[in-house]
């Protein structure tokens, strides 16, 4: 681990790695939101990534793994050879296991796939400063290490809002994301499904909630105009 045990007057140092604008405002604001950690820089480049390091090292990096001038393993990579020690939570829509293995062996700590909410985000970092709290001395025996390393890597899902289940929620976002370009509605979602009408809403704004989904009212009926939902354009390039 890099850096010394950390408390509020020693703040974890997080360089974020993003190349779009938004989703790096979005985890700039995110990670200012959880106590105990301090955005340092954000890099919207590989380059600009490792000129930022150069001048300011950190003790964790959120990389995205889709960079316009390079892979984000191939710059954990380079990042390693040349001594550079900082965790890494990867935040990515990359799902290639393959992927994964490698990122583990170069020191991800933890993967948060895209889109993601706050409260999933807020787990992985509290999750984390346990295990940096818990790693900070030596260890006891294999229980404490059994323990702090239990923290990092068996985080639980994020309590879904009440009254939806995740069978069903898992069936909803499938439904979606096989959708074609039209998309669904709450009405055509539940005929698929077999569920009702107001049932499938609640579902797919959830998604929308979530930044997994997007809503557009369709005109040119009369009446008001009907909500159509379609998956994230984010997630139907990259997945």
């Amino acid at each position: 681990m890099s850096g010394p045990v950390d408390n509020p007057a020693n703040p974890v140092r997080v360089l974020i790695v993003e190349d779009d604008a938004i989703a790096a405002d979005a985890h700039r604001l995110y990670v200012s939101r959880v106590p105990g950690f301090t955005v340092t820089h954000v890099a919207r480049t590989r380059a600009e990534a490792v000129r930022a390091l150069e001048r300011d090292p950190v003790d964790l990096i959120l990389l995205d793994l889709y960079l316009p001038d390079g892979h984000g393993l191939h710059l954990l990579r380079a990042l390693r050879a040349a001594g550079h020690r900082a965790d890494v939570i990867a935040v990515t829509s990359a799902r290639d296991l393959a992927v994964v293995r490698e990122g583990v062996s170069l020191g991800v700590v933890q993967y948060v796939l895209k889109p993601f909410a706050f409260a999933t985000l807020r787990d992985r970092l509290e999750r984390y400063l346990d295990f940096r709290t818990a790693a900070g001395g030596e260890a006891c025996g294999q229980e404490e290490v059994d323990r702090a390393l239990s923290a990092l890597r068996s985080p639980q899902p994020p309590a879904l809002p009440k009254g939806l289940s995740a069978p069903t929620l898992t069936a909803v976002a499938t439904a979606l994301r096989l959708a074609d370009t039209t998309g669904l509605t709450a009405a055509t979602t539940a005929a698929e499904l077999g569920i009702s009408r107001i049932t499938a809403r609640r579902y797919l704004e959830h998604l929308v909630d979530t930044a997994r989904a997007q809503r557009s009212p369709q005109y040119g009926q009369i009446g008001r105009p009907e909500l159509r939902y379609h998956w994230s354009p984010e997630r139907q390039e990259r997945e």
